[in-house]
């Protein structure tokens, strides 16, 4: 897939006047796009080809950052204005990404932004008239007034994949709902929920089917259902047009846990073919769900997973490893016990992914505010960005745990779960294919009954080969001896 911030954003440049617009994802960068030798994107290569006088750039994730720092300093090396946004930009963030090559920060949502940027930039005026902006002026940062949320999404136009230049998307990201008024600790994702019309949600599939013949697509959304009436409406729609074109999509969807209990809606995603649901269920231990501000008692989250499971979806299950709990709160379990938990849990909620991460604190968050004020945080010079992804420690774990072991528990978990004797099970499971077909005399229902768990094995045995990655990675970097550095500074005071 890509993500949809950028493509949203340079949707929303294109009709500004007199601006030629394109996206190039070096996460999903296919056949021939330009590459250095080292086998990265070659931006000069491109700005010959196709010269641009203004490059944005997405800070979305923050293990990307150092990269984005490089691309900047490139382009401005070249006379271009950088322009850069996304979730990281937030606190002191904004302040390093200015000194960093990038000219302007946008603060908060980049689609009314970029439009009057690029025409200021065009006639040559004052960027503080901006809101939502940042840059240096006389070496000092300017912060410009706020920027109201965006409400109204119907009149903006719907994404432009067609921008995307030298990827081939498989899965095709959709926006539903902006914002969430969950507050946990932990997330970036605040403030009121703000929804589209089913109807811009369902104009938005169709037209990617018709214009890229997409059928898988993926709703970024963390929390789907949470207005009801209009998650079934929008499931009706999808059931309806399915049926009228004789063509089957497969959606994935971020939903509550507690959405289990809600019979009438689980059958309309079903009918609307969404297949996979993935689900926060953070930690099995509810010491962990308390510091989280997670309101659900672990064997309450078994039963609920298992209904997903028997109405008939693809459970992915996204934990939290090694959470830290807040001053004052008594907890002592040995990381050994934490694992055999985690572990019991997956199993018992029969899902069928799972993703363990550790804890990442990142900009603007309480968990952030809560570790700084602790003088947990490992120093950036040692510990920088790109280590923040969820495999790597980076910070002091709870008493009397060290990172390395935190590390390693992670791993564990993962390593239990996706195997490389999974291989294996692919071979025998496709195989066996035909003879489900021969024993039930039905073709759709032998691949009813085949399919899901031939699909688990298969991911199960990518699972192995892409942690054996990331462990190759991990030792190449030397983050080892960082660590060891880091730990000394923060016990160094």
């Amino acid at each position: 897939t890509t993500a949809l911030g950028p493509v949203c954003v340079a949707t929303a440049a294109k009709t500004a006047d007199r601006w030629d617009v394109e996206v190039i994802d070096e996460n999903n960068y296919k056949r021939y796009g330009p590459r250095t030798g080292e086998g990265l994107t070659d931006h000069r290569t491109l700005q010959k080809m196709r010269p641009a006088d203004v490059v944005g750039l997405y800070g979305g994730l923050t293990s990307t950052v150092p990269r984005l720092y490089e691309i900047a300093k490139e382009y401005k090396a070249m006379g271009v204005t950088t322009v850069a946004g996304g979730q990281h930009f937030a606190g002191d963030n904004i302040a390093e990404a200015l000194s960093s090559g990038v000219d302007i920060v946008v603060i908060g949502e980049g689609e009314e932004v970029i439009k009057e940027l690029l025409a200021l930039i065009a006639a040559g005026g004052d960027k503080s008239a901006v809101p939502g902006i940042a840059f240096l002026k006389d070496g000092n940062v300017v912060v410009t007034s706020a920027r109201a949320p965006i409400t109204d999404f119907d009149s903006a136009p719907l994404p432009d994949f067609s921008l995307v230049r030298y990827a081939k998307i498989k899965v095709y990201p959709i926006n539903w709902v902006r914002g969430c008024g969950m507050n946990c600790e932990f997330c970036t994702v605040k403030g009121k929920p703000r929804p589209a019309t089913p109807e811009r949600v369902f104009r938005q599939i169709t037209d990617l089917v018709e214009k890229h013949h997409a059928r898988r697509f993926f709703l970024v959304d963390d929390l789907f259902g949470q207005f009801r009436s209009e998650a079934i409406s929008l499931c009706k729609l999808l059931a309806e047009y399915q049926d009228a074109v004789g063509i089957r999509l497969e959606i994935t969807v971020q939903i509550r846990l507690d959405k289990a209990k809600d019979t009438e809606l689980l059958t309309a995603m079903r009918r609307a073919g969404i297949a996979t649901v993935c689900i926060g269920f953070e930690s099995p231990i509810e010491e962990q769900l308390k510091a989280m501000e997670k309101h659900l008692r672990p064997e309450d989250m078994v039963a609920l997973a298992r209904i997903y499971s028997k109405a008939g979806f693809f459970v992915h299950g996204m934990f939290i490893f090694g959470y830290p709990l807040a001053p004052g709160v008594e907890f002592r379990m040995p990381l050994d016990e934490q694992v055999k938990r985690f572990k019991k849990f997956i199993k018992q909620a029969r899902l069928d992914t799972v993703q363990v991460l550790l804890p990442v604190p990142f900009a603007g968050t309480e968990l952030t505010e809560r570790l700084r004020k602790e003088n947990r945080l490992f120093p950036l010079d040692v510990i920088g960005w790109e280590y923040y992804d969820g495999n790597f420690p980076v910070f002091e774990p709870d008493q009397p745990n060290t990172p390395e072991q935190l590390h390693v528990a992670g791993k564990k978990i993962m390593g239990r779960f996706y195997s490389f004797k999974y291989m294996f099970d692919v071979g025998f499971r496709t195989l066996l294919f035909p003879y489900m077909v021969f024993y039930l005399h039905n073709i759709r229902k032998g691949w009813q009954k085949w399919h899901k768990p031939w699909w688990n094995s298969v991911i199960r045995f990518g699972g192995w080969v892409t942690i054996r990655r990331w462990t190759n990675e991990f030792k190449k970097g030397g983050f080892l001896n960082k660590l060891k550095l880091a730990e000394q500074r923060i016990r160094s005071g």
